[in-house]
């Protein structure tokens, strides 16, 4: 349940009622207007009916830049609706302007990202080397490549190039300390062979698409439908940071026969998680608001489908000739 505040001209009233009677909203109230003429109107709309509503105010009021439009949570509305009704809005996408605030402002490149990268590839680099599956999850929690990837693949779904591009930024500074730091620590750190939580990430197969696949999936749905993203930034950290934090590890150890697999093992995770985030996206009809927004978001998204699909068929074959090789 939401509470959406529209502080408007009064001439407006009227529009604004004729939209929440067309989106059947749950209580619409007007308050009185002030010496400037503006004047307050508040209505409580489900989740499942937010972004239809705040569509049709933008449509109609977004040329008057007097308009101010509040988006509130409501905790608890008494008394509660109807089981199927909850059910309905317990399913409902969250509205497009609360999922880009959100992964907008964890896809940007600043010091607390970096701290973080640099925080969980020190603890990722520990537990990989001392074998410790404890410590490697401890530094999945904290999941910084999480953010980015949600950005990238919302990026498309609506066509906003400059997101696309800040978090291919983000993504790629993450990525790259994390290799030069784990690269250094494979320099200076002693370890005589390789602990079997650092060797399982130097294989790569066709399961380590899968685990991709479902990773940014499960990271799309969780942003989408407003679940703890905590467990999914694990699974997603999975696919990215201990192959990332290997691949420095073995290649600073002078192992680059086995560097060769975490690489190809952290690029197949890259695209399978963009590709699957797109496509979560696309089924759950995120998209731009206006027409010739969604056409654009339309055919930018057939592109980057089309483009990961065929860079995973070329890294699939990659992997089987690979795995043939070694066989």
């Amino acid at each position: 349940m939401k509470l959406i505040e529209i502080i408007a001209a009064e001439g407006n009233a009227e529009t604004i009622a004729a939209i929440a009677e067309q989106n059947e909203v749950q209580d619409y109230r007007a308050g009185l207007k002030d010496d400037a003429g503006r004047q307050v109107m508040r209505m409580y709309v489900t989740d499942d009916t937010v972004q239809a509503v705040l569509d049709s105010l933008q449509n109609v009021l977004s040329a008057q830049p007097d308009i101010h439009i509040n988006v509130i949570p409501v905790e608890i509305s008494l008394p509660l609706p109807p089981e199927p009704e909850r059910k309905k809005e317990d399913e409902a996408v969250a509205a497009r302007e609360a999922l880009y605030d959100e992964v907008e402002k964890s896809s940007r490149l600043d010091l607390n990202y970096i701290v973080l990268v640099v925080l969980s590839t020190v603890v990722a680099a520990i537990g990989l080397i001392e074998n410790n599956v404890a410590v490697v999850i401890g530094a999945m929690v904290i999941a910084p490549l999480l953010g980015p990837n949600l950005a990238f693949g919302l990026g498309t779904a609506l066509g906003d190039f400059g997101l696309m591009r800040s978090s291919l930024k983000t993504l790629a500074a993450g990525i790259s300390l994390s290799l030069v730091l784990s690269f250094v620590i494979g320099l200076l750190w002693p370890f005589t062979q390789l602990s079997s939580e650092l060797f399982s990430r130097t294989n790569v197969g066709l399961d380590s698409i899968a685990l991709a696949l479902a990773s940014g999936s499960a990271a799309a749905l969780s942003l989408t439908t407003r679940l703890s993203s905590v467990l999914v930034g694990v699974m997603v950290a999975v696919a990215l940071l201990p192959p990332a934090v290997t691949l420095g590890l073995v290649a600073g150890h002078g192992q680059f026969q086995l560097a060769v697999g975490a690489a190809l093992l952290l690029i197949v995770n890259i695209v399978s998680i963009n590709l699957s985030c797109k496509v979560v996206f696309l089924v759950k009809g995120i998209a731009p608001r206006t027409w010739w927004e969604k056409e654009k978001a339309k055919r930018a998204g057939r592109n980057y489908i089309a483009a990961w699909l065929l860079t995973l068929v070329f890294l699939a074959l990659a992997i089987y000739v690979r795995n043939l090789l070694a066989g």
